[in-house]
């Protein structure tokens, strides 16, 4: 697993990185300091971590150039900042969690928590998430959202107005930052459930789900029980 870690105060990108070590000491870690903007774009492009701790003030330079250039990339943020007041800014780009400073390891490991399991959710629910579309970001309202389409390590946001989006994290990534509505019915398939009119059962035990739209989506055999349950 590789993390990098871009933070310009050295006392604090050591403590980061033995924390960080600590935390995944049964799964090494490969664990990369950048102290500057430049170098961590630098470091990013050269190799993609799969985890970044990324602090917002870089030596005056604004670690949200990060965020603008990597926008929907696939891998997780944890932000690591002084900065709260741009949390909710920094979620809409798809942050994975917002670690405040000061921070002690209890908060930082409840970050990395989140990290390696999927199913624990933010406390923050967000009501955007960013997409990049010919170098510019477009914000998508996730009311808007009626399913997402797993397309290999990409996704396919299909929404209400009939368009698309692609987002350049995985199925897996993305349900970790969404709220509770969205359900996964299918191993490609996250929906969100006030789109979902009924549950149908097809011929042969094949399962799907109608939606308001008219779509039908399949369902997972393992799934049905559960969807079904939530529609009662």
């Amino acid at each position: 697993m590789n993390i990098l870690i871009i933070e310009d105060e050295a006392r604090i990108a050591r403590r980061l990185q033995r924390m960080t070590a600590e935390f995944f000491t049964n799964k090494p870690a490969h664990i990369i300091i950048c102290d500057s903007l430049q170098k961590g774009l630098d470091q990013i492009a050269d190799q993609a971590p799969d985890l970044l701790l990324l602090d917002l003030n870089l030596n005056g330079d604004n670690g949200f150039e990060v965020l603008e250039q990597m926008v929907a990339a696939s891998f997780h943020t944890i932000i690591v900042s002084a900065n709260i007041d741009k949390a909710i800014t920094a979620f809409t780009y798809g942050v994975l969690d917002f670690v405040p400073k000061p921070f002690d390891q209890e908060r930082l490991f409840q970050a990395l928590n989140r990290f390696v399991n999927p199913v624990l959710k933010s406390d923050n629910s967000i009501k955007y998430v960013a997409v990049k579309r010919a170098g510019q970001i477009r914000l998508i309202n996730i009311a808007e959202i009626i399913y997402i389409k797993g397309a290999g390590i990409y996704t396919e946001l299909h929404l209400k107005n009939g368009q698309q989006e692609l987002h350049d994290k995985s199925l897996e990534l993305l349900q970790q930052l969404l709220p509770d509505g969205f359900e996964r019915v299918h191993k490609s398939y996250l929906v969100n459930f006030k789109q979902v009119e009924k549950i149908l059962i097809n011929p042969g035990t094949r399962y799907g789900i109608l939606l308001k739209t008219g779509e039908v989506l399949p369902v997972g055999r393992s799934k049905y029980k559960e969807l079904k349950d939530k529609m009662i």
